[in-house]
């Protein structure tokens, strides 16, 4: 066993509701301790300027490049983030001398794969100041330049994982993590991992309720329960070549865009794009070395009750099971932000974080750069460093 770090894990993701903020103890192989978790929302102004900052990002070129009033924008969600992490801290009886490290994704507001470009706003020099602790931070950059897809990085957690889960649910098992995007993880018995983007999550669900009614989502699928489905507007959509291309590919929020308004109801459009959530997972799942038996949802979409029938049952037909991640032990809610802790002590033994099979890195790569927080003293290899 190598050295027990104890880090925290923020992630913004897709959706851009909020921050979700875990910590875990571990030593970035197989010792995982988790530990609590929190989730502060951002507000409808924060929410209102992460997504124009969506369309300024449009322009970039270069991943350093912050047009417009993108450079505000980063560093006001540091500042969330920075706010995060001492209330976090606050709440749990903690001081920044007890964390070894952050890792900190930011807010991903362009990601081209065919382009090896991705970006994600979010200042790691500026959060290890606001908190004196040492941050861990663009972590998909390296993955990209080694010819992967910068997406998914959250396998080799869900590997970690794998070792606890009950012995009642039959294998293989697949990690569904359901968020703007869904991804899924497949971990093989000898411990081969086979990941991807799986399709659209939450985001066109989230995007279609909130032109149709101003609100930010269908909470507990209240208005997709009075719908129907609509089977054409479902096989429109999976006849998007990004289900049938040959070599699998991670996706940006623009990939998939929401119906034309007046195309269907309201309620007919948010059942079926809940079903179409799962349509697209069980048919990217026909990539993966083995049937899977046993589905285990975390992320936002494991909440819409909704979702989770159209995804039991249609998994039903092909004789597997979905559960939510709680019903396996785990926090459905917190595991991406566990995730980015578990990959912060990762970078820092430089350990890899992607591998050929889950973004299609030619070789496996650590990543991430490091910015030194407290008293500026650093240890283990990082992809990058950054000292202020």
């Amino acid at each position: 066993m190598g050295e027990v770090m104890r880090a925290i894990g923020l992630m913004s993701g897709t959706s851009m509701d909020g921050i979700d903020i875990a910590m875990v103890t571990t030593d970035g192989v197989d010792v995982v301790k988790r530990g609590p978790s929190l989730y502060l929302p951002y507000d409808d102004s924060l929410q209102t300027r992460w997504k124009r900052a969506l369309l300024t990002a449009r322009s970039i070129c270069l991943r350093t490049e912050r047009p417009g009033d993108l450079s505000d924008a980063e560093r006001a969600l540091t500042l969330c983030h920075a706010a995060a992490v001492n209330s976090f801290l606050l709440r749990n009886g903690l001081a920044p001398k007890d964390i070894d490290v952050i890792g900190f994704h930011g807010q991903t507001v362009l990601h081209r794969p065919d382009e090896a470009l991705t970006v994600q706003i979010g200042d790691g020099p500026l959060l290890a100041e606001e908190t004196g602790i040492d941050v861990v931070y663009d972590m998909r950059a390296n993955d990209m330049l080694s010819g992967g897809q910068g997406a998914p990085l959250i396998p080799v957690y869900h590997a970690a994982l794998s070792a606890s889960l009950p012995q009642q649910f039959e294998a293989p098992v697949v990690f569904v993590n359901i968020g703007g995007i869904s991804n899924l993880t497949f971990v093989g018995a000898d411990g081969t991992l086979s990941a991807f983007d799986s399709g659209p999550g939450n985001m066109l669900i989230d995007q279609w309720i909130e032109a149709h009614t101003g609100k930010a989502f269908d909470r507990n699928g209240a208005i997709a329960v009075r719908g129907k489905l609509v089977p054409p507007l479902v096989e429109r959509y999976l006849k998007s070549p990004f289900f049938s291309a040959n070599i699998r590919r991670s996706l940006d929020r623009s990939d998939f865009l929401p119906p034309v308004k007046g195309e269907v109801s309201l309620e007919d459009g948010a059942r079926t794009l809940a079903h179409l959530t799962g349509a697209s997972i069980l048919k990217l799942a026909g990539y993966l070395p083995q049937e899977p038996k046993t589905y285990v949802v975390c992320g936002g979409g494991r909440l819409n009750p909704v979702i989770m029938a159209e995804f039991s049952e249609l998994a039903a037909l092909r004789g597997a099971k979905v559960i939510a991640a709680e019903a396996a032990g785990f926090d459905g809610g917190s595991m991406e932000a566990e995730a980015w802790a578990y990959l912060a002590v990762r970078s820092l033994k430089g350990l890899p974080l992607t591998f050929p099979g889950t973004t299609g890195v030619k070789a496996a790569v650590t990543g991430g750069v490091l910015a030194l927080g407290g008293d500026g003293q650093a240890s283990g290899p990082v992809h990058g460093r950054y000292k202020r």
